[in-house]
């Protein structure tokens, strides 16, 4: 049965072949409402039931997440199959088709990608996989800069935790909010902001966090931040009123953090001040809510930094996140 219902998607519990099952029908009736034309429903098909049945026949703890992703043009399907383990030692290996770890015929991720537009992966023995796959009806857009992943507290349908991204003229603007306690109220003051910062005519981080404070009035009230990436000038602004953490990783893993100050958007705040930090080529800005703790460090994950914003994203609510509230995640890449 899926595990939380969002607004992003569905997340799957993948322990069971029925299962399985039920990711496939659940990529396939996304799909269909999206209008993505039949032959590639069929290859989102065996793409679903492949990543599905690889977790049920090989992992430990694997959960999917099966979403729409959008450009101006078009709407795609994007499954991210996510486990703790044991991990893959040689993924050109097992890629081939023919290998097996269970005795199988292997043909599990090598059907996967011959369907998949894009996709990206990330595995280390001990730790676990995540793989990231997108059908698109058409050919693949670009790769998007910027993702995000929410996940509700245990027990809950809905997460507090939302996030947003504008791009206006050559601003790169993302927003992380986290509305105060859990629920269906938490999850309202999160969507009113991820309304007001997509509405909104301020330009810099504070103008944008100063608006947001006079909108979430009515709301319980949220912890939020927002990052602007320029690229052009090498630097990340940043403002946020409570307890969002936000962190620039160098393409060498060096961390850098950013500040918040207290208050709760909505009900009470100090003077919002807006920071500045460098950013060189490459860089990740990687922003969450207080339900991923900060003992991850970019060191213990050979490789993962130069992987898509999913699954960075992905990785870091799979190791870091919390089922005790709910849990955001941001990842945005510099260019």
């Amino acid at each position: 049965m899926p595990e939380g219902l969002l607004s992003e998607g569905v997340w799957f519990r993948v322990d069971e072949a029925v299962t399985a099952a039920s990711v496939r029908r659940a990529a396939e009736r996304l799909a269909a409402d999206l209008g993505m034309p039949e032959r590639r429903i069929s290859d989102l098909s065996i793409v679903a039931a492949e990543a599905a049945g690889n977790l049920v026949k090989h992992a430990d703890e694997g959960v999917i997440l099966v979403r729409a992703v959008r450009t101006a043009e078009q709407a795609g399907v994007e499954i991210l199959a996510i486990d703790r383990g044991p991990g893959i030692a040689d993924i050109d290996r097992a890629i081939g088709d023919g290998h097996s770890t269970a005795g199988t015929l292997g043909i599990g991720l090598g059907a996967i990608l011959r369907q998949a537009s894009r996709w990206d992966m990330h595995s280390l023995p001990g730790k676990g996989t995540v793989l990231a796959v997108q059908v698109w009806p058409d050919a693949a857009p670009p790769e998007a800069w910027v993702t995000g992943l929410t996940r509700p507290l245990t027990g809950e349908q809905v997460s507090g935790d939302a996030y947003a991204v504008r791009e206006v003229g050559d601003r790169r603007q993302v927003l992380v909010s986290d509305g105060l306690g859990h629920g269906g109220l938490a999850a309202a003051a999160s969507q009113e902001a991820v309304r007001t910062f997509l509405s909104g005519t301020f330009t810099g981080p504070t103008g944008a966090v100063e608006a947001l404070h006079r909108a979430l009035g009515h709301t319980r009230g949220a912890a939020l931040a927002v990052a602007e990436l320029d690229s052009r000038a090498g630097v990340v602004r940043y403002a946020g009123l409570g307890n969002i953490s936000g962190t620039v990783l160098a393409p060498d893993g060096t961390r850098r953090g950013m500040i918040s100050m207290p208050g709760i958007a909505g009900h009470q705040r100090r003077q919002v001040r807006e920071y500045d930090y460098p950013m060189v080529p490459g860089s990740i800005v990687l922003m969450h809510t207080d339900g991923v703790v900060d003992r991850w460090t970019a060191a213990d994950y050979p490789g993962l930094l130069a992987r898509s914003p999913a699954v960075i994203a992905a990785t870091v609510l799979r190791d870091a996140g919390t089922r005790r509230d709910d849990a955001g995640v941001l990842v945005a890449r510099s260019s």
